[in-house]
């Protein structure tokens, strides 16, 4: 990465690296943790779906519309929650096993089921850290 790393600082007239600063590592011990990163990560695509920007917030109201959420994730190909839900996208660079077993065949009412209890119930995001 050292050659795109010069690329792009000559580019943008730049100098260091280009991921600076520490990354927040967290030892993932507890079921409850486990099973929220892959809901986060599907999740991570709402910040481009106009009017569910906030879905991080902890607010009442955020996560409005469900069935038009879904459909956006249905139908944002830069995202491995496709190959989650049965539907081939990226087969030959993902290995779906590991969270499969974990959430079982119907991956798509998991999720819905987390963005309709996460709309209704108060969650500390520290509680999921060790």
């Amino acid at each position: 990465m050292s050659g795109y790393a010069r690329y792009f600082n000559e580019r943008h007239e730049r100098r260091g690296t280009l991921f600076q600063g520490r990354t927040k590592k967290i030892l993932v011990a507890r079921q409850e943790h486990f099973l929220y990163i892959l809901n986060y990560l599907h999740l991570n695509s709402l910040d481009y779906l106009p009017g569910a920007e906030k879905w991080r917030e902890r607010d009442r109201g955020t996560i409005s519309n469900i069935p038009k959420i879904l459909k956006y994730l249905k139908n944002y190909r830069w995202s491995s929650y496709l190959d989650y839900c049965g539907t081939p996208n990226f087969p030959s660079i993902l290995t779906t096993s590991l969270f499969s077993k974990a959430f079982g065949s119907n991956y798509s009412s998991t999720l819905k089921e987390y963005i309709a209890d996460r709309d209704t119930e108060e969650m500390d995001p520290k509680s999921l850290e060790y």
